[in-house]
């Protein structure tokens, strides 16, 4: 089997850029040819990195249902090992990314969707920050729940686009070190500043 790398965001072109899309937005730039699965409800595209095959899915259900695309295909804690999900994270400073397994998912409710559907939280997570900092590095997230929203729905500045295409470029390689090296290699790439 080979890895399954999924793309956390809602479909539809109001939802294009947005911040909460950034991991659909990573995964994306992986292929340029994608195809509508029904039995997963997502556009999925088989692709190379490095050497290794993958599946890449996008699901076309809202963030909240993520994890409907995942259930037809992750059906083993076995499988889940070798699923990759990709999502906005509110709690890192935009231009930085983490690499996690078998971590909690940390009030994102697509993530928590993932976990319910394959019965496990042995996957990896790349979580992509999308909060504002400060030019210390202090996060200065938004508070309370109509405003989380709206933020995480909001699209990205012009040059918000361009610290995230760095990060982009990022993950390929974090996803490259995971797929033809080691976990380790890849926690290594995408966990440092």
């Amino acid at each position: 089997m080979s890895f399954i790398i999924v793309g956390l965001g809602n479909p539809g072109q109001e939802y294009e850029e947005t911040r909460h899309n950034a991991g659909r937005m990573a995964v994306e730039l992986l292929s340029d040819d994608w195809s509508d699965d029904k039995k997963t409800r997502s556009l999925v595209s088989k692709a190379k990195i490095g050497k290794k095959p993958v599946a890449l899915l996008l699901p076309e259900t809202f963030m909240n249902k993520s994890g409907e695309a995942l259930k037809p295909l992750v059906k083993s804690v076995k499988v889940a090992a070798e699923l990759v999900v990709i999502h906005d994270d509110l709690d890192l400073p935009l231009g930085r990314v983490k690499m996690t397994f078998a971590r909690g998912a940390g009030g994102h409710r697509g993530v928590e969707s993932v976990k319910r559907a394959v019965k496990t939280d042995k996957f990896y997570q790349i979580k992509i920050g999308i909060s504002p900092a400060t030019p210390k590095g202090k996060i200065k997230k938004p508070q309370g729940e109509e405003k989380v929203q709206k933020f995480i729905l909001s699209k990205f500045k012009p040059d918000e686009l361009k610290i995230l295409k760095k990060v982009n470029q990022k993950i390929a390689a974090g996803l490259e070190l995971l797929l033809n090296k080691s976990p380790e290699a890849a926690m290594n790439e995408l966990n440092t500043k």
